[in-house]
């Protein structure tokens, strides 16, 4: 099938975004002693993978990797949720600090996506990247009130 750039371009970004977010979910509970906090970034990385199939299915282009293999590829670790982790390890690895973190770079996401979405012409290009930027709010909000039922708002 083929795709208008702007759409093959927003499926790409959401699919990239997805990506980032489950690479630092996963690699984030790794790390975690706390079995509540790496048992909810553990499921919030399988959700990113659900959303990253979701976007990936709908780009036809014949020249994407087969999905398992693109997912399974390493981190990007130029991009922000990496270097966030990174400095986080560095610092003060708790609980607390990675939900923090997490409920920034989710907040941080979200604008990026719907301040693309506004530069976007194209309807359907527009609506990944606000499909996107609405999970992209749920997960903020789920990790928003984790955060606040442990640690006071």
């Amino acid at each position: 099938m083929n795709q208008s750039k702007p759409l093959r371009e927003a499926l790409r970004s959401a699919l990239r975004a997805e990506k980032d977010a489950m690479d630092f979910y996963r690699a984030a509970s790794e790390r975690l002693t706390d079995p509540e906090a790496a048992a909810l970034f553990a499921g919030l990385a399988r959700e990113e993978r659900q959303h990253a199939y979701s976007f990936y299915t709908l780009d036809r282009d014949e020249d994407l990797p087969p999905f398992e293999e693109l997912l399974d590829a390493s981190p990007d670790t130029s991009g922000s949720w990496w270097r966030a982790l990174r400095k986080l390890e560095a610092e003060n690895f708790t609980a607390e600090a990675a939900l923090r973190l997490a409920i920034e770079e989710e907040r941080r996401l979200e604008a990026e996506l719907r301040a693309a979405a506004e530069e976007i012409g194209e309807p359907r290009a527009r609506s990944i990247y606000l499909a996107n930027a609405n999970s992209t709010h749920c997960h903020c909000r789920g990790l928003e009130q984790l955060y606040a039922e442990r640690y006071g708002a």
